[in-house]
C-alpha cells in the first residue's frame, strides 16, 4: 500500500482544485464549504529520472514507478473538534494518513468566497492547528483516564510506557504544542504510535498562490514560510489554477507550457519531492529483463525490511541481497561492468539500504 498524505485546510482555500490537478481525479470543486463530503483518494506515480535511465541500460519488458497516495479531506472549520461542519468525521479521515499537507490560501480573488471573510493565512493556520490540537487533547485525555488506573496496578512495561507517554503528550498538547514536538523514549514512541494522534504526523504547508505569487512570492507566502520555519516544517508554493491547466495538457504541450512560464517542473513533482523529504523516504530499484521497478522505503531500512516491501516471504526467508548503486550503472554502462569493477556486492541482514540502490534478493521459505 502506498504511503499517503491527507490534504487539509479551511473550505475554499483550493484543496480540491489542487488535488484534481495533482492526481487527475475528479473531486468536486465548488465555491461553497463542504462540497467534499467523502475523502477522495488519488494515487500518483513518483517522478524519478533514475528509473528512466536504468530502463535505458537494462531494456526491460516493462517499467513500474513507485507511487504516493493523496487523500483530499473536506474543509475543516473552527469547532471541528466538537463536531462543527461534520468535523469529527473528517478528523477521523486524517488519523489514517501518514502525513498532513496543509493548504493555505495566499491569493486574493473577490470571486472566491473566504469562509472567514478575508485572506489571512496565519489565522487560517491557527484555526486548523487549534482544531487538530483539541481533537488530540480529547483523545489523549480519554486514553489517560483508562490507562492511568491500569498502570497503578500493573507491572507491564508497555502499560507503564503508555502512561508516561500520555503524561508528556498531555502536557504539550495542553500548552498548545503538537505531539510531534514531544521527546519520547523508544518504548513511549511505540505506545504513542497506537494513539494515532493527528499532531504527531509530520506536516507540510502548501501555499496556494496566483500566477504572480508563484513567480515572485507575496507577503502572505513570506508569512507562511516564517511560520513553517519556526515549526521545523517547509512550504511548497503551488498555483492551483495553473496546475489545473497543466493537468489537461499532453506531455509535449506540458513541457512547452512550463518553459513559457519559466518553470522547470509541475507543482506535483515539487510536492512529491517535499513529501518524500517530510516522511524521510528513499527509493531503491529492482532491475531485470522482465521488469525495472522502483520501491519506496523509509530511510534507515535494512535489507530484509526492504525485501518485505515486495513480499512478506522475501523478508521472512531473507538470505542476502546482491546490490550495486544506480550511479555505478550510469557511469560504467552495464551490470557486467559494475561486477568487473568490484562494485557488485553481497549484503546481509544488517545492510542499510541506500537511496538509489539496485537490489536482487535471495530468499528461502
Amino acid at each position: 500500500m502506498p504511503l499517503n498524505c491527507g490534504i487539509v485546510g479551511l473550505p475554499n482555500v483550493g484543496k480540491s482544485t489542487i488535488f484534481n490537478a495533482l492526481t487527475a481525479a475528479k473531486a468536486m470543486a465548488a465555491n461553497y464549504p463542504f462540497c467534499t463530503i467523502d475523502p477522495n483518494v488519488g494515487v500518483v506515480t513518483v517522478p524519478d529520472e533514475r528509473l528512466d535511465k536504468i530502463t535505458q541500460f537494462v531494456k526491460p519488458n516493462r517499467t513500474v514507478p513507485t507511487t504516493m497516495e493523496f487523500v483530499d479531506i473536506a474543509g475543516l472549520v473552527a469547532g471541528a473538534s466538537k463536531g462543527e461542519g461534520l468535523g469529527n468525521q473528517f478528523l477521523g479521515h486524517i488519523r489514517s494518513t501518514d502525513a498532513v499537507i496543509h493548504v493555505v490560501r495566499c491569493f486574493d480573488d473577490p470571486n472566491v468566497v473566504h469562509v472567514a471573510g478575508g485572506v489571512n493565512p496565519l489565522s487560517d493556520i491557527e484555526v486548523i492547528n487549534t482544531e487538530l490540537l483539541l481533537a488530540d487533547l480529547e483523545s489523549a485525555e480519554k486514553r489517560y483516564t483508562k490507562t492511568e488506573k491500569i498502570a497503578r496496578m500493573s507491572s507491564d512495561p508497555k502499560v507503564k510506557a503508555e502512561a508516561s507517554a500520555l503524561v508528556k503528550l498531555l502536557e504539550a498538547l495542553g500548552a498548545g504544542r503538537p505531539a510531534r514536538t514531544v521527546e519520547l523514549t523508544e518504548d513511549e514512541q511505540a505506545a504513542a504510535y497506537e494513539l494515532h494522534l493527528i499532531t504527531a504526523k509530520p506536516m507540510l504547508y502548501v501555499a496556494n498562490v496566483d500566477e504572480a505569487g508563484l513567480k515572485g512570492g507575496n507577503e502572505w507566502v513570506t508569512a507562511v514560510e516564517k511560520r513553517a520555519a519556526e515549526e521545523g516544517s517547509q512550504v511548497v508554493p503551488i498555483c492551483g489554477a495553473l496546475e489545473a491547466e497543466i493537468a489537461l495538457l499532453e506531455p509535449a504541450e506540458r513541457d512547452e507550457f512550463l518553459a513559457d512560464m519559466g518553470l522547470q517542473e509541475p507543482g506535483l513533482n515539487r510536492l512529491i519531492h517535499a513529501g518524500y523529504k517530510l516522511l524521510d523516504l528513499i527509493t531503491y530499484f529492482t532491475a531485470g529483463v522482465q521488469e525495472v521497478r522502483a520501491w519506496t522505503i523509509r530511510r534507515g531500512t535494512k535489507a530484509p525490511g526492504a525485501a518485505g516491501v515486495i513480499h512478506s516471504d522475501f523478508e521472512r526467508g531473507f538470505i542476502r541481497a546482491e546490490a550495486y548503486h544506480c550511479d555505478d550503472l550510469f557511469t560504467l554502462g552495464s551490470e557486467q561492468a559494475v561486477k568487473e569493477k568490484g562494485l557488485y556486492r553481497s549484503e546481509g541482514k544488517e545492510y542499510v539500504v541506500r537511496d538509489g540502490d539496485i537490489l536482487f534478493f535471495k530468499f528461502n521459505v
